[in-house]
């Protein structure tokens, strides 16, 4: 019986120095580094214009028009600059168009105040306001016709020489106008924070 506690006993010992040595061994050892996690970041591209002086950064996947000249004002008044242009795949299946639809950098050289209501051709009213210490001067216009829609908004730099700023030129159509089921709303939130975030990145070179 003697003999039979014993052998017990030590069997329960060496039980405990090896899951004390496991134990060791599992918090001292060397240890699998977690794994880093990146960001998903968008692709983007700088464009710069040394004529017009300015540099944006921008979506890869929108198209640059360096030929751009808003003409609203007639063609002897064109307002030239350079437009970025959404893709056709933030387009598709929505109502929104990508013919037209981007945003714009533009100059008034000759303009005396930098205001946003001079580069729109309703009679509207531009209003201060300051974007991460950036003075603009703010104007909206919309207007619609045959199921169209359109909507600017223009943030001219007040303090920029020559008077320059950027538009952001939205063309939709009534959804209404189409059967069910068949297009849906465009991400207007998305469009317009690839817009904020293209003005927020201009960069005035001269």
């Amino acid at each position: 019986m003697a003999k039979y506690i014993i052998g017990v006993i030590v069997i329960l010992f060496l039980a405990f120095v090896g899951f004390s040595l496991w134990k060791s061994m599992g918090s001292g050892g060397a240890q699998t580094p977690p794994v880093e996690v990146q960001p998903f970041v968008a692709a983007t591209s700088t464009y710069a214009s040394s004529t017009m002086g300015f540099s944006v950064v921008y979506p890869k996947t929108y198209t640059v028009n360096e030929s751009y000249a808003y003409d609203q004002f007639g063609p002897k008044k064109l307002i030239h600059g350079v437009k970025f242009l959404i893709p056709d795949t933030m387009a598709t299946g929505t109502n929104l168009s990508s013919n037209d639809t981007g945003i714009s950098v533009e100059q008034l050289p000759h303009a005396l105040r930098c205001t946003g209501d001079i580069y729109l051709q309703a009679n509207v009213r531009s209003n201060p306001v300051t974007i991460n210490g950036v003075n603009y001067s703010v104007a909206s216009s919309s207007g619609a016709g045959a199921g169209n829609l359109y909507e600017e908004d223009v943030y001219a730099l007040a303090d920029s020489k020559p008077c320059t700023a950027l538009r952001y030129f939205i063309h939709s159509t009534n959804i209404g106008n189409y059967p069910e089921g068949t297009v849906h709303e465009y991400d207007r939130a998305g469009l317009l924070e690839d817009f904020d975030s293209i003005r927020d990145s201009l960069q005035l070179t001269q």
